[in-house]
């Protein structure tokens, strides 16, 4: 079942193993109109959660409590869907309320210091993704073997950077690496890079997605595609979000 093979790790073939009906019809199964609904209720569920985090950051209130619950009560249930994927559709929409309070959080602290900015950032998410998925639809960009295993490569590589520097940050005080947060054409130049990748994950989330309804996996899979996906465009997001204030520093 190479053909499942994901660099997001909500979105990967061992996703699916024992949720496959192995090509019997039983009305239960997963569908792409079922899995956009899904993902439709999730989106719609994280912002009204961005929305309520946004006001209170208006309010005054330290943003930091919103921070910690989302990333880290976020991250639990990612853990938790990861090896109880029959709980997604109770797990995912939790999952969405707890982001929605990080990327509000995050959004009004980048709005601070450049007003305007997430709005911006939205603005490109949304285009990037439409983008992306013109480019699956008509398979422009085939999602080849080789090309999974180039991203899943370059994901996994950033993602173990990324911890590096989190844990340098927590010990020293200053993370290794420090030049991906300058606005300079380094840091530019990386950003650009990162954008690229996780607008590239889109496709691989896109395949996975129409490969999973074609196998037929349980219907409970579209709640945990759906909340892939969401992954996905938050990340997608947060790097468009980073990107822009460093042109504007530049």
């Amino acid at each position: 079942m190479s053909i499942l093979k994901s660099s997001n790790p909500t979105l990967q073939e061992k996703s699916f193993q024992g949720t496959i009906f192995e090509g019997m019809t039983t009305g239960n199964e997963m569908t792409v109109n079922g899995t956009l609904n899904k993902f439709g209720i999730l989106m719609g569920l994280m912002i009204l959660s961005t929305l309520f985090s946004w006001s209170q950051a208006n309010r005054g209130e330290d943003m930091m409590p919103y921070l910690l619950v989302g990333v880290f009560g976020g991250l639990g249930l990612a853990l938790v869907m990861a090896f109880k994927k029959q709980w997604s559709n109770y797990l995912a929409p939790a999952y969405a309320i707890l982001e929605g309070l990080f990327v509000g959080a995050i959004s009004a602290m980048y709005n601070n210091a450049y007003p305007g900015l997430p709005m911006q950032a939205v603005a490109l998410t949304l285009l990037v993704t439409l983008v992306m998925f013109l480019i699956y639809r008509y398979r422009i960009i085939k999602v080849t073997g080789r090309f999974r295993m180039v991203i899943t490569i370059a994901t996994a590589a950033i993602a173990i950077f990324y911890l590096i520097q989190w844990i340098t940050f927590l010990a020293m005080g200053s993370p290794i690496g420090s030049f991906t947060n300058a606005a300079t054409p380094l840091g530019i130049g990386f950003s650009i890079l990162v954008v690229g990748l996780a607008a590239f994950n889109l496709l691989l989330n896109f395949d996975t997605i129409e490969k999973g309804v074609e196998l037929k996996a349980a219907k409970y899979m579209e709640w945990y595609c759906a909340f892939g996906l969401l992954v996905t465009i938050v990340w997608l997001y947060l790097e468009i979000l980073r990107l822009l204030s460093k042109l504007q520093r530049d």
